[in-house]
């Protein structure tokens, strides 16, 4: 019997319960990380999608949650760790179940990784996104975050939008 390996869970409210992954091979979760690839891979082509894998992001320098409203899973988000380009916590793979769309889920999973990311010492922030996702790119913007150039091992690609945010003043 598979058991999934979690720690740090943290209540967010009577519904939401967001819980560290550790362990990549959780069923539930890699059929919610397929509807996320799925969604950018109609959106992008290969080389301008840069979703990382999960094994990746269950690593040492990376965190991955996952959030639950009761049983089910609804939401997921990784923070990982760069020092690549200065140091800084890099955004990855924030991706809420469709017919969970307009609960707040993923405003709830961004201030959990990046209070993570405070919480690890990093007072900078960034992520990659796509011009094809408007709704998206508003949220950042609506969360802080300001367009910037390409970081760490990104180019410069028309298909991405780099941004960034302070997370201490």
């Amino acid at each position: 019997m598979y058991r999934r390996r979690v720690s740090e869970i943290r209540k967010i409210s009577d519904d939401l319960e967001i819980r560290r992954l550790r362990d990549a091979g959780d069923l539930e979760l890699t059929a919610l990380v397929e509807k996320s690839d799925e969604y950018l891979s109609s959106l992008y082509p290969p080389e301008s999608n840069h979703a990382e894998s999960l094994d990746v992001l269950v690593s040492r320098n990376s965190a991955f949650f996952v959030g639950y409203l009761g049983a089910e899973l609804v939401v997921c988000g990784a923070a990982k760790i760069a020092k690549d380009d200065g140091v800084y916590g890099e955004v990855k793979r924030v991706f809420v179940a469709e017919e969970h769309r307009g609960k707040n889920l993923a405003t709830a999973m961004m201030e959990h990784l990046e209070d993570h990311l405070r919480r690890s010492g990093i007072d900078i922030v960034r992520l990659e996104a796509g011009p094809r996702q408007p709704a998206a790119l508003n949220f950042y913007r609506k969360l802080g975050y300001r367009e910037r150039g390409p970081f760490g091992g990104y180019v410069a690609d028309h298909l991405s939008v780099f941004m960034e945010k302070m997370l201490r003043d």
